[in-house]
């Protein structure tokens, strides 16, 4: 029997040991080679990197085996390496495209294929349809040159991507100022590929950094998965009174997402650290150019872009959509609700390193610590509140969708519901420049429903609503 693989908004994840075996981690990348051949990229180089996640290096060894096989030449990274590092990696080589092992924020029983363009960039829906129809049904069809043979021909060429990126961040940002700062700085990598960088970045100068969950474990202890948002980060947030730390970061298992905790240890959520990354670049260092955005993050960027004079774009949920919308408008910065922010100059792409210096930055140049930074940010734009649900359904999604559909509120949380916008799930927005947003997942029975609002003590009404028009209040 075939095992169907599925590309979601990034590539392929899947349970180790289950779906995601080695002769199907060789059956993604024949299709990706495949999908490279077709585009006209034989014989071109492809980065290839990986994680920390178990075994996580020898999945990589295998990807390059399959692509050497293909008549490409492979850059093969010689430890687990962040996203961001690897997206930059593909343009400092000029290489035709990325594959990185990597399960990023998922549970610790998964691992994935993750796949990058010739921007370093997440690749366009199409195309991921093309590469997951391009996926042989069995391993024998799959092409593949012995590690050992290919590292000899020079077909596959370990490399160490840190230098490069490197030199390139330090084109965008002066890091001499943060060194000098004084900072304490609290760094939790959740045990992945962030570990060490904002120590070699930063550190030796009057800014102390300190990590936790520094080291290799791919069982991601104190944690449910290494997601940037509680409660996985519960154990950092309570570590900041006792480094008496000036401010926490917090990077996902590939280091492609960023989250923050004020000196106070309170969690400052991923819609308003976008808000507060647009209002540095305008603000302090005085760029301008468009903001890209799902629409599953904050009406914050709208109003800063009525203020500043510059227009926000809303796409589809993923970088998949954030990225192709980014280098067609040449957008300022893009993200996205899950903690994923890309800036101008540097690739389309996620990057949590950059994320956090430039947060970092911004603390700097205004002299003011996080809680104080969004209290300006609030006296700019209005407070903002948000929160999400994930709940699993029963029945039929059709049946669930009908059913939204056919609600048509006409208050949600007390709210009058002004328009829907279906471009991506369901979005009702709301008379306070609010919003509720109810989506499927692309692979689970799960009904995510997420809000925003002007008001604080709505949020949990707003999202009861949500519930009720998504029929979950109806199920046992």
């Amino acid at each position: 029997m075939v095992q169907e693989i599925k590309f979601g908004t990034d590539g392929w994840r899947g349970q180790v040991g289950e779906d995601y075996t080695f002769a199907n981690v060789r059956r993604c990348a024949q299709g990706f080679a495949d999908y490279l051949t077709a585009n006209d990229y034989q014989g071109s180089w492809v980065v290839v990197g990986h994680d920390r996640r178990y075994q996580a290096e020898l999945f990589a060894a295998a990807v390059a085996e399959v692509l050497a096989g293909n008549d490409f030449k492979v850059y093969l990274t010689d430890g687990p390496t962040p996203t961001p590092v690897i997206s930059y990696a593909v343009v400092d080589k000029r290489a035709a495209a990325a594959i990185n092992i990597t399960a990023s924020h998922n549970p610790f029983t998964d691992n994935g294929f993750k796949v990058r363009d010739e921007n370093g960039g997440a690749i366009d829906p199409a195309g991921l349809k093309q590469i997951e129809s391009n996926i042989p049904d069995t391993e024998e069809e799959v092409m593949r040159t012995p590690l050992e043979e290919a590292l000899a021909s020079g077909k596959v060429q370990y490399f160490d991507a840190a230098p490069a990126y490197i030199e390139h961040i330090q084109t965008l940002i002066d890091l001499q100022p943060i060194k000098d700062a004084g900072l304490r700085v609290l760094v939790d990598p959740m045990w992945g590929n962030g570990a060490g960088w904002f120590h070699n970045l930063i550190g030796g100068g009057k800014t102390e950094v300190f990590e936790i969950h520094q080291d290799r474990n791919p069982n991601f202890p104190e944690m449910t998965r290494p997601e940037p948002i509680p409660p996985n980060v519960d154990v950092g947030l309570q570590a900041v009174e006792e480094y008496q730390a000036d401010v926490l970061l917090i990077n996902d298992g590939d280091a492609d997402r960023v989250g923050i905790g004020d000196e106070n240890g309170e969690f400052v959520n991923q819609l308003r650290v976008f808000a507060l990354l647009a209002y540095y670049l305008l603000e302090v260092r005085g760029m301008r150019g468009p903001i890209v955005k799902t629409l599953s993050t904050t009406t914050m960027l709208e109003k800063l872009g009525a203020i500043y004079d510059v227009p926000v774009y809303n796409t589809g949920v993923g970088f998949k959509y954030v990225a192709p919308k980014m280098i067609e408008v040449d957008a300022m910065i893009g993200g996205e609700e899950s903690g994923g922010y890309a800036f101008k100059g540097n690739v389309p792409e996620r990057d949590g390193i950059l994320a956090g210096l430039y947060f970092l930055d911004f603390m700097v140049k205004l002299g003011k610590k996080p809680s104080q930074l969004l209290d300006l940010l609030f006296e700019k734009v209005g407070a903002h509140y948000y929160d999400r649900i994930d709940t699993p359904f029963k029945g039929e999604r059709a049946e669930k969708i009908r059913g939204i559909e056919s609600a048509n509120p006409e208050t949600i949380g007390g709210l009058k519901v002004t328009n829907l916008v279906t471009l991506d799930g369901y979005k009702f927005e709301l008379e306070d420049g609010g919003w509720l947003l109810i989506r499927f997942s692309g692979t689970e029975p799960i009904i995510r429903v997420y809000c925003e609002t002007t008001y604080g003590d709505r949020v949990d009404t707003i999202l009861q609503d949500g519930l009720k028009i998504a029929g979950i209040d109806d199920e046992d």
